[in-house]
């Protein structure tokens, strides 16, 4: 598939995909992220995907994103009742750990907050952040690796934290 075969199917599939996924989510945010996650796959795999099939490939793509996306929901959702149970058996309620990540974040380079991101919070495999970085394997680890380190020095230890 070329450019402009990309735009075309753009313009046909946009609208049918983002109706798809705002049935599925019942959220408009989330529905632009994955139909955003799509066409941007289908960007990457552009030269493996015949522009016949692109409408399938598109859907597809949008199907596994929401699976994604209801699988971190699930964790997340479990994650904040772990957290609420144990506030309560401790009676400490903290508020502002998400901006403590936020700033953290905000004080990496660019790259290496790309990587973390794509990694740790979408769930990309090494392979498929290079896809889309157009960095090799080993340099996605770097950078992954440094991030971590750097947020590790930045965030400092739990209790720091709490």
């Amino acid at each position: 598939m070329n450019a402009a075969q990309y735009n075309t199917c753009v313009d046909m599939h946009s609208d049918a995909l983002y109706r798809f996924a705002l049935k599925n989510l019942k959220d408009q945010d989330e529905a632009n992220e994955i139909v955003q996650s799509s066409f941007e796959k289908l960007w990457v795999k552009r030269e493996d995907v015949d522009f016949e099939r692109s409408r399938s490939y598109l859907f597809t793509t949008a199907y596994h994103c929401m699976v994604d996306f209801w699988r971190r929901a699930k964790k997340t959702t479990m994650i904040s009742e772990e957290i609420e149970n144990t506030a309560s058996t401790n009676a400490v309620e903290y508020k502002g750990l998400k901006a403590i990540l936020e700033n953290a974040l905000a004080q990496l380079p660019e790259i290496q907050r790309t990587v973390i991101l794509l990694r740790d919070y979408e769930g990309y495999s090494y392979e498929e952040i290079g896809g889309i970085t157009n960095l090799n394997e080993s340099q996605v680890k770097v950078y992954i690796f440094r991030a971590r380190q750097t947020l590790k020095n930045i965030i400092g230890s739990l209790e720091a934290v709490l």
